[in-house]
Parts: C-alpha cells; structure tokens; sequence
C-alpha cells in the first residue's frame, strides 16, 4: 500500500510515534459505549484503537485520498464511519448526543475550529485534541499570566480545561516547527456562567485585550466607564490579564 505524503495546504504532520499515540490513548480511555468523533485522523494512527475500543467512530477527513484510504480500510468495521468532509463546517450534532471529540488538528485551523465546536457544546462530553503547545497554554492560562487572554476566557465560561502532557516534534512525520501538547476540555456544569450575550461578552473581551499594556479603563474607553466597572466589582486600574472570567461575564451582562 502507497503511503501518502504529507500535504502541506492541509497542515499535515502525521503522528508516528507509538508511545505517544498510547498514551494518548490512555489519556482518552475509550469505553464500548462511547461514540467518538475523529477530526483529521490523517493515517488512522489513533483510528485503530479508538474502532476497538469504542462502540462507534466517525472519522471526518478533509483530504479525498486520505478519506478513500480509511474507507477501505474500515469497509468491514460496522461501527466506523469515515465522512469526507471539512470540520470546520461540519454538524457534529447530526452524530447524536454525548459525543467525545478526539484528534490531532492542523495548526492552521486549530483557533476557528474550537470556536465552532464551541457552538456544539451541549452535545459534547468531552474533547482530547493535539494541538501547539503555544495555543494549550493560551487555552488553559489562568488570570494574571502572559498567556491568559481572549482564547482562553471565551472557551473557559463554557469548558474546564487541562493540559496533559507535552508532545515532542520528532513524533510526528514530518516533524513540526514547534512542540505540541495534549489538552482536555470538558463542559462545565449548566449555569457555571450566565452569560447573557455571548457575541457581547465576545467583543468586549476582545477590547480589552487589543492593547494588553493599558489599564482596564483606558482599553475599555469608550465602552464601558468607570462607574460600570466599578458597579461590577472591577478596579479600573487593572490591565485585562488580572481580571477572571466571572467578572467579565459580569461586567458584559450589564452592557445595554
């Protein structure tokens, strides 16, 4: 069977290393009842274990070739279906409900991707990806460190997110410019965060990271004053890194 080289329009780097890819399996620990869906299982290093141990996989693989290969591959598997499709248009809601997300994304899409998965959260138990190490940092950041911000805060009202554990580039084929590592995010309990306007608290927190050295009041200028902040619990002097995800769904939820 011919190989496929990675392609370079499509973000590919395919996991290689069979350390890694068990201990991502074991981090995942699929069950029979699970329904798991696979974003760019690219040459089905996971595919395997995941159709063994799992009581249904959908694969969804953006490159033909890729796709037409994991079809013959799994023509037999009565529980494996593999949707040659982009993820980032795709209804993971149309697979049903309790779903768990796996997969090794494309860097290049990583951010819109979570973004869009956001939308299906409701039908999400939880979510294990691959993704730069840069990006899981920003994602799992907490308030007052350098890489808390704008990602982190949108996905974090709606998920509890860790970091597991570091990949390193020499298992992956071709190997990355830069590290990975391994995240999970689960939903949080319903009512963890109210958030009134989802858009709203977008563009705020937005704003108020578009210039991370001033203040709160000084990037918020125009848009929310000192009263409001102050109303809400916030010192106006603080720059957006020091302000926890609750009091800015606060601070958004009393905006007109």
């Amino acid at each position: 069977m011919t190989v496929q080289r990675p392609r370079k329009r499509f973000g590919q780097h395919f996991l290689v290393d069979p350390g890694v890819i068990g201990a991502i399996i074991d981090a995942i620990r699929p069950a029979p009842d699970d329904v798991i869906v696979e974003i760019g299982p690219g040459r089905g290093a996971l595919t395997a274990s995941l159709a063994g141990m799992a009581g249904t996989l959908h694969a969804i693989e953006l490159d033909r070739d890729l796709a037409a290969t994991l079809r013959a591959d799994y023509a037999a598997s009565d529980n494996v279906t593999i949707h040659e499709a982009d993820a980032l248009s795709f209804d993971v809601s149309s697979l049903g409900t309790d779903l768990r997300i796996v997969g090794n994304l494309p860097y290049n899409i990583s951010t819109p991707l979570l973004f869009h998965l956001l939308e299906y959260r409701d039908v999400i138990v939880d979510m294990h990806f691959m993704l730069q190490k840069e990006v899981v940092d920003r994602m799992a950041a907490e308030p007052g460190t350098k890489a808390y911000g704008r990602l982190g805060i949108m996905l974090g009202c709606h998920f509890d997110i860790e970091s597991l554990f570091d990949v390193d580039r020499n298992a992956f084929d071709p190997p990355p410019e830069v590290t990975s590592s391994i995240v999970r995010l689960v939903p949080l309990p319903a009512g963890t965060y109210e958030i009134d306007d989802e858009h709203r608290l977008s563009r705020l927190v937005a704003q108020a990271f578009s210039q991370r050295r001033k203040t709160i009041r000084n990037a918020l200028r125009g848009m929310v004053d000192d009263e409001t902040l102050a109303f809400v619990g916030i010192d106006p002097g603080l720059r957006a890194e020091a302000i926890p995800i609750a009091d800015y769904v606060r601070l958004a939820n009393t905006l007109e």
